[in-house]
């Protein structure tokens, strides 16, 4: 059933609905009835349709993938060929974040629709609670009928108490290639796919022959499946899979307008105390760009060819009409960009990463369209849920995406968090993003540092170039801004699950600015 049907369906229900009451009141009681039945009997039929034609549903995750590593994204010379035409026949979206740039917070709340306090997961916190993790989109599709399986970096694990032991839920899933912690990406180091080793030795096509296999299976049982796919790459430690090593030869990377660290004075000083900052040199970025840059992009390749690969497991056996596919990343990376490192920062280059939605139902029309609208990682699940026709749980941070899929101009958020609670503490920090502005707040005060605040105008300087809280002429910008990231704090206080220490973040993130000291640069 298409988004238009979908719709269209909805008004008939309501206007029919409007019509009975008036018959009613007209005194034409039999008519009435008569037109009752016969919606009920056409409702009938609806639902039967909905749930014969409930689609295939394929999400596809990268581990630390930036916007500017596909051609879709605007990046001259990486070669991205599957995703470019998913890109062409899908919807992709510019201004989608995670609201939490680490694997494992973000992966939970992809799986939940909750962000980091609510769901209570993360690094140096603890795992999901099960409470949580039953109302995830992999288990709410299992019962309501959809094959599932999942292969991959997992990130997380499940208990069930605060202080219990952790446990990968594999048991939980119909077909499992899933793997602990970081897992590897030499396939035979991965149980739960090492019967692929022989044939694909890198794990990133052996996910994609995984994939094949499990279309293939669950095609020929005739159900709907949910499969989801994380892939390792490209993650450190950087292996690239040999056999793509001739891919980009000598091909020369366009640094991006903000690398370097002369393009990072005007940052918070508190973003310098994390190992972000020391990565732009010990990784590389400082003194070999080029080399660090092509096998980056490298790994990012063969994410793309086992994306093909599965689009044609999806042909091959009938499917693909009726299977949408949401490919994205857990978090971006910061690659030189400002002078800094790997992710966690709330910069664009770490926390706002590629989307891409292909729903083959849609209409010709709708094929190829990029939004702006503001979306993120906490839609993903209601997103999957709702297109599943499956219940979406109330009071989850999250929204649907459909609209943005079905309407240019349709929008779902007013503003979205973008939270660190990780790492040393005065990397910590919460920020508020918007469709055109971000704020962020870093309140740490120890150690000859001072509370310092951020502002950027993301859709007339995406790069992040010019820091705006002290600019006269964006007081008010400030100011509406300010309320935004008050109301995330407020929601902080009322809502954060009361274990794995984050109570304590509600009174920490709430704004005590200082007088401003120089930063370095100004």
């Amino acid at each position: 059933m298409t988004f238009l049907t979908k719709r269209i369906g909805a008004a008939i229900s309501k206007e029919s609905r409007n019509f009975i009451v008036t018959v009613v009141t007209g005194s034409r009681l039999l008519l009435a009835l008569a037109v009752a039945m016969s919606i009920c009997t056409s409702s009938r039929l609806v639902a039967a349709e909905g749930a014969s034609a409930r689609p295939n549903i394929i999400f596809l995750m990268t581990d630390d993938q930036c916007t500017y590593s596909m051609g879709c994204y605007g990046t001259p010379n990486v070669q991205t060929p599957n995703l470019d035409q998913l890109s062409r026949e899908g919807v992709t979206f510019d201004n989608y974040y995670v609201t939490t740039a680490i694997c494992m917070g973000s992966r939970a709340t992809v799986m939940t629709g909750l962000v980091e306090y609510r769901h209570g997961c993360n690094f140096e916190h603890g795992p999901m609670l099960r409470e949580h993790w039953n109302r995830s989109y992999p288990l709410l599709l299992r019962s309501a009928g959809y094959l599932t399986a999942f292969a991959g970096k997992f990130g997380f694990e499940v208990a069930e108490a605060p202080k219990g032991k952790g446990v990968l839920p594999e048991n939980d899933f119909d077909r499992w290639g899933g793997g602990p912690g970081q897992t590897h990406y030499e396939t035979r180091r991965n149980a739960s796919i090492a019967q692929y080793a022989d044939e694909y030795p890198h794990s990133t096509l052996a996910y994609g022959a995984f994939a094949a296999d499990f279309i293939r299976d669950a095609a020929a049982q005739q159900k709907p499946f949910c499969l989801s796919i994380s892939f390792k790459a490209p993650h450190r430690p950087v292996q690239p899979d040999p056999q793509f090593d001739g891919v980009y030869g000598s091909s020369i990377f366009t640094k991006p307008a903000n690398y370097g660290r002369e393009n990072g004075k005007h940052f918070a000083e508190q973003s310098r105390r994390g190992r972000q900052y020391q990565r732009f040199t010990t990784w590389h970025y400082s003194d070999d760009y080029q080399g660090v840059m092509a096998k980056y992009y490298q790994q990012i390749y063969a994410v793309d060819v086992a994306l093909g690969r599965i689009r044609e497991a999806l042909k091959d056996n009938d499917v693909a009409e009726n299977t949408v596919i949401i490919f994205t990343s857990d978090n971006g990376f910061m690659c030189g960009s400002h002078g800094y490192g790997s992710k966690v920062l709330p910069y664009e280059e770490s926390s706002r990463v590629p989307l891409i939605v292909l729903d083959p139902r849609q209409s010709a029309d709708e094929r190829g369209r990029r939004s702006d609208a503001l979306c993120g990682s906490v839609d993903i699940a209601p997103t999957i849920l709702a297109l599943a026709n499956a219940q979406v749980p109330p009071g989850l941070d999250g929204s649907d995406l459909s609209p943005l899929l079905d309407e240019a101009t349709a929008s779902i958020h007013e503003a979205l968090p973008l939270i660190n609670t990780w790492g040393p503490a005065a990397t910590h920090s919460l920020a508020v993003v918007t469709k055109d502005w971000k704020y962020i707040y870093w309140p740490y005060s120890e150690q000859g540092l001072a509370p310092q605040e951020e502002l950027y105008h993301t859709a007339a300087d995406p790069l992040e170039m010019k820091e705006l809280s002290a600019d006269p002429a964006h007081a008010q910008d400030l100011t509406r801004i300010h309320s935004l990231y008050d109301r995330q704090v407020d929601s902080w206080r009322r809502l954060t699950v009361e274990y794995h220490r984050y109570e304590k973040f509600g009174s920490f993130f709430q704004r005590r600015l200082l007088p401003k000291v120089a930063r370095k640069g100004d």
